[in-house]
């Protein structure tokens, strides 16, 4: 694996959370996630002991959900899942946001619970990535999510579980996941040291490269194979591609 292809590999948090996903399908994502050296698996919270056990001796990170996938849950509890994350294995825990309390704008609420789940994480050496999800909330919700994660040190902002729909018009649901004016908005509202998590739509190699561009380090995904598998058919070694230029083909989204 070229040195470009491994960086937008560790870029990857190999999602798998589906509810239909078995036991089987867990440990062949882990074994997947090692083959291609992802930076982590975010894995169904059963099951994180489990890959702790799968991944050891690789560079793969342990990651899981609280509050999944629509942070109802009242903050003791999420706390409470944060600790038994921690004590299985899991560095990485994406947290989803009390939505309604959001669009409540009962900031001091959000911003309470946030800060509990963040500091029993880091008293694990865990990282706490806080999940917006953004298809429910107006601009001004996002922007100050990202001005209380700041505020609370967290690692990451996300912007979406992939399972957040809205229903249209037409009564079909649908959800938008991590769009380019997002992740510009977050980035622009976020500390420096606060990272960006893109979720939900990053399905191709172009999606993955444009995302990067807006100055995003992580994306959950389930197309990992594919998308890597077509990063070492267009990059070869890597010698001939500048990330610092966009293509033609790399524009818009």
């Amino acid at each position: 694996m070229s040195s470009l292809v491994h960086e937008l590999a560790k870029m990857i948090d190999h999602s798998l959370l589906h509810p239909t996903m078995t036991d089987t399908d867990l440990r062949e994502g882990c074994a997947l996630a090692i083959a291609y050296e992802t930076a982590s698996v975010c894995i169904k919270p059963y099951a994180v002991k489990d890959a702790a056990k799968w991944l050891a001796g690789s560079s793969v990170l342990v990651g899981t959900v609280i509050g999944f996938p629509h942070g109802n849950s009242t903050t003791e509890i999420k706390v409470a899942e944060c600790k038994k994350a921690c004590e299985d294995g899991a560095v990485e825990i994406d947290m989803v946001v009390n939505v309604g309390k959001v669009l409540s704008a009962d900031w001091e609420y959000v911003q309470s619970e946030i800060s509990a789940i963040n500091k029993e994480a880091l008293s694990h050496g865990a990282i706490v990535k806080v999940i917006f999800e953004n298809d429910f909330l107006a601009t001004a919700h996002k922007i100050r999510l990202c001005e209380i994660c700041s505020t609370v040190k967290v690692a990451f902002v996300k912007t979406s579980t992939g399972y957040g729909f809205v229903k249209g018009p037409d009564g079909k649901h649908f959800t938008l996941g991590a769009t380019i004016e997002d992740l510009i908005l977050m980035r622009k509202h976020s500390a420096p040291e606060v990272q960006v998590k893109a979720a939900g739509g990053v399905r191709s190699l172009d999606d993955l490269l444009r995302v990067k561009e807006t100055g995003v380090t992580r994306v959950g995904a389930t197309a990992t194979v594919a998308i890597l598998e077509e990063a070492k058919k267009r990059f070869g070694d890597g010698s001939n591609y500048d990330f610092s230029k966009k293509s033609e083909k790399d524009s818009g989204y």
